[in-house]
């Protein structure tokens, strides 16, 4: 990667930033021995495999290979480059960094984000005060009479944008703000005809949407009437992903994390009224249907989710929408020695006859609405009642149910979890537990079949000695001069090992700690990822250990080669080529002489 940040202030930075705080706040780690781990944050998993060493300053995820320092986890994650990743470290942790040495483009994208998320901070701040204006008593009220205290509108920051088509857009322009920009964030709005813009929210009471970190994103907009659309959003802007942002989720992760349940819910209000009612492990979906990223997300903060939906057909069809994304994403059934449905991740909360979750506690209190979580079922019992539902229990029904549930009867990764549904199931709609037990067989194979055909990649079950000096070189940076001294890396058959080899040995580590600081300067995410797998190796190093295994890899090294030269000169001397002949024998002299001088004790 391109530096464009003084090393001085890199080293800087690398020293007073702490990758376990930084990664905490999107992972939810666990001490484990000297690392700490996780579920990883960029592959679907649901054991965790994601690793985080503060002793090397480093991270790496041994389900799908991904690793690299603080930098390159923000770069992965946020999808920032490295100068923005860098001054990001900067600014939370006071290093003051020059701007020179960035290109044109790294500016201007830097500041467009930061100029975007200080609008949208001055946006919330302007509908703050008018929800709190005289010309914001009627939705002050309006918020007032739905129960919410002053405590709870300020925590959410929630306010108000007056009547008018042109209040907002006043207001920045007597700021001098661009007014590209203010486009650019959603907030306005070009005119049909071109000639000037218009507000996007006009009397509707509006919900701040804060990322993890505060920063305000984006903005919902409810209407205080019955008129249409209820709800209207900020479109997807460079700082606003839908399917990646949650609202609440910044009040919500502590909570989260201590009780290891989250509530999910499909409206701002609804939110509220859970965090207003003492349920602050809680969030919501900003006006679009769960998303993989959104249940990756989530499972950073807790391993239980509960799906709280309305009673009516629309929350019903929305349950049966995301009961497969978090089926494929989130489900584990192996956790535990004795399968118990009340432990499995996911659960389906539907609420009785004509009730949201507003109405259902405002009627009802918290109470009965943590009774009702603690009694909702798990994903399988869900899908077999709906199922019922739907087609009944009449023959043609009774088909068509095992034929909905066979697939995800199927994927569940636990043999008694699988029985104890199949047993389930067959009961319920009153068939032979065999038949059942057949169907899912059935569609097992099937699927085995069509993934059968899918290549498996062996090419990393070579090298194995290779990788293992790299790692030793990582680790142990005592033998680095052992290393250069009998040319150890020169014997590698492996490019990007042997280009590894060489990096490292050109920087000189003298200690684990940096290793962190090596990665910086690594261009290939491949290597990137590689040079994490090997440091973070469990292995125990002592020097007589590392002379033996150089003594191994050199002494078989030195086989290939003399082997390989003697076929070469047999190829010469057959085909009588005098030429190669002569370099050839001259070759094998001046490797017998170094031999000679690089014999191991």
């Amino acid at each position: 990667m391109a530096i464009f940040i003084p090393e001085d202030k890199v080293l800087e930075i690398k020293n007073a930033a702490d990758i376990v705080d930084i990664i905490s706040e999107v992972v939810h780690l666990k001490k484990s021995g000297k690392n700490f781990l996780g579920l990883c944050p960029f592959h679907s998993e649901k054991t965790p495999s994601f690793s985080v060493s503060p002793e090397k300053q480093i991270f790496y995820c041994f389900g799908c290979g991904v690793g690299g320092n603080i930098f390159s986890f923000l770069m992965k994650h946020d999808g920032l480059a490295f100068p923005e990743a860098a001054r990001t470290l900067a600014r939370r942790y006071g290093v003051d960094i020059p701007n020179k040495n960035l290109t044109v483009e790294q500016k201007k994208r830097i500041t467009e984000r930061e100029s975007l998320l200080k609008i949208n901070r001055h946006a919330m701040e302007y509908f703050y005060r008018a929800l709190r204006s005289e010309s914001g008593g009627n939705p002050l009220n309006y918020l007032k009479k739905r129960g919410f205290s002053q405590q709870i509108m300020d925590t959410f920051h929630i306010g108000y944008a007056p009547r008018g088509w042109d209040n907002l857009l006043n207001f920045f322009s007597k700021k001098g703000a661009p007014i590209a920009l203010v486009e650019k964030s959603g907030l306005i709005l070009p005119k049909k005809d071109k000639r000037g813009y218009y507000d996007r929210f006009r009397d509707r009471i509006i919900f701040p949407i804060l990322d993890v970190n505060k920063a305000v994103i984006g903005f919902g907009g409810r209407v205080l009437d019955d008129s249409l659309p209820k709800y209207l959003n900020s479109p997807e802007t460079p700082v606003y992903n839908k399917s990646r942002s949650l609202y609440g989720l910044y009040t919500a992760r502590d909570k989260c994390r201590a009780t290891n349940t989250i509530f999910i819910v499909e409206g701002y209000l609804d939110l509220i009224s859970l965090h207003q009612h003492g349920i602050e492990n809680s969030v919501a979906t900003l006006g679009t249907a769960l998303t993989p990223e959104h249940v990756r997300l989530l499972t950073r903060y807790a391993s239980r989710i509960i799906l709280v939906y309305d009673s009516d057909e629309a929350g019903i069809r929305s349950a049966r929408r995301c009961v497969d994304i978090f089926w494929k994403e989130h489900v584990d059934f192996s956790r535990g020695d004795v399968f118990q449905e009340e432990k499995a991740d996911t659960h389906i909360l539907v609420l009785p006859q004509e009730h949201d979750p507003d109405s259902f506690l405002v009627e009802n209190g918290p109470e009965k609405f943590l009774a009702a979580a603690s009694e909702a079922p798990g994903i399988i019992t869900f899908l077999i009642e709906q199922a019922i539902g739907k087609h009944g229990l009449e023959t043609e029904g009774k088909i068509r149910v095992v034929a909905d549930l066979q697939g995800p009867l199927s994927t569940i990764n636990d043999n008694v979890a699988r029985s104890l549904y199949i047993k389930q199931l067959a009961e319920r709609i009153g068939i032979d537990e065999k038949i059942v037990l057949e169907k899912v067989r059935e569609h097992r194979a099937d699927k085995s079949l069509k993934n059968s055909g899918t290549p498996i990649d062996s090419a990393d079950e070579g090298n194995r000695l290779e990788k293992q000096i790299i790692a030793m070189m990582l680790q142990f940076p005592a033998i680095l001069p052992a290393i250069k001294m009998y040319n150890v890396i020169e014997y590698f058959e492996s490019d990007a090992l042997k280009s590894i080899g060489k990096t490292v040995l050109d920087k000189q580590l003298s200690s684990e700690a940096q290793i962190s600081e090596l990665l910086t300067s690594i261009a290939d995410p491949v290597q990137e990822n590689l040079i994490a797998t090997l440091s973070m190796i469990e292995e125990s190093w002592d020097e007589n250990g590392c002379l033996k295994l150089i003594k191994q890899f050199v002494t078989a090294g030195k086989r290939n080669r003399d082997r390989n030269i003697l076929e070469q000169i047999r190829a010469a001397e057959k085909k009588n080529d005098q030429k190669t002949l002569d370099k050839l024998l001259k070759e094998k002299q001046k490797m017998a002489v170094q031999s000679q001088k690089q014999k191991l004790a």
